[in-house]
């Protein structure tokens, strides 16, 4: 192979969420369908004989070294084997939309095959449930219904969708969420075919909606086009097109304090379509 490569990053939906309990160790159990999207980071991997792992991007007011995409590559890398990576951010960040847990799930795929470590994808799926919650299902790299902490993935065929994304710029703090006595955790376990019947929601949402009035204002606003969700526990929200054409149409109708993104729903990562 090469010894540069440059490869998607894309970002996901959670068509929904919820938290069915609360584990010991402190984090959640939960049930959510991952919808992978067409749109995302893109970042570029060239392979050098330093040893060295630099990462050059925008500033996320992240410590390099404590960036999911070094500590990605760190957490494969061996002897003299070093890299120098170059993002291209187009997720923003504290969205919902995993932008850091793709960011380092393509850098596993990258340098598993940039440094031939012979990794599985399972065993890549591993080191990146180290790593954070949502990378496995971005190596795993088709949309899926998952379960327990999100690990438990069961790849699921949907049909591919266009989403009008909106960000109203604000961040929101996954942990300050979870950790809210408002939140609901005890849902109780649905089936993937209770979801597309009707019966689903995002237990998170409540609890974003009333820390940061802005996401509730774009709900609101974007309701009126569609059936809008909160992705994730993050700021961005959403709603569903049967088109390009309408959710182009309604994008351009977007308030301008808030960003905008049209997206179409795949159920293949468009990093693995590059890596075979």
């Amino acid at each position: 192979m090469s010894q540069s490569i440059e490869l998607p990053a894309p970002a996901k939906l959670n068509l929904f969420l919820h938290i069915t309990g609360r584990r010991p160790d402190g984090y959640h159990n939960l049930q959510t369908l991952f919808q992978l999207l067409d749109w995302g980071d893109s970042i570029k991997f060239t392979v050098n004989e330093s040893g060295s792992v630099s990462l050059a991007g925008p500033d996320l007011g992240i410590d390099h070294d404590d960036n999911l995409i070094v500590r990605a590559a760190r957490a494969l890398q061996s002897g003299s084997q070093g890299v120098d990576i170059v993002l291209d951010k187009q997720i923003p960040t504290g969205g919902g939309l995993g932008g850091g847990s793709s960011d380092a799930a393509t850098t596993l795929l990258a340098m598993n095959a940039l440094w031939s470590c012979g990794k599985s994808n399972q065993q890549l799926q591993t080191i990146g449930g180290t790593l954070g919650a949502d990378v496995p299902v971005f190596v795993a790299g088709q949309t899926a219904w998952a379960e327990g902490t999100g690990d438990q993935l069961t790849p699921v065929e949907l049909p591919e969708t266009w989403f009008l994304i909106l960000h109203p710029g604000c961040h929101v703090n996954t942990r300050q969420i979870f950790s809210d006595p408002q939140l609901t955790r005890d849902t109780s376990p649905i089936t993937i075919a209770a979801v597309f019947r009707g019966g689903s929601r995002n237990d998170c949402q409540s609890v974003v909606t009333s820390l940061y009035p802005e996401v509730d204002n774009a709900l609101i606003w974007l309701g009126k086009f569609g059936e809008a969700k909160l992705t994730g526990t993050g700021a961005c929200v959403f709603a569903a097109f049967s088109s390009r054409d309408q959710a182009e149409s309604v994008e351009a109708q977007v308030p301008s304090v808030w960003a905008a993104y049209v997206a179409r729903g795949v159920n293949r990562s468009p990093t693995h379509k590059l890596l075979l």
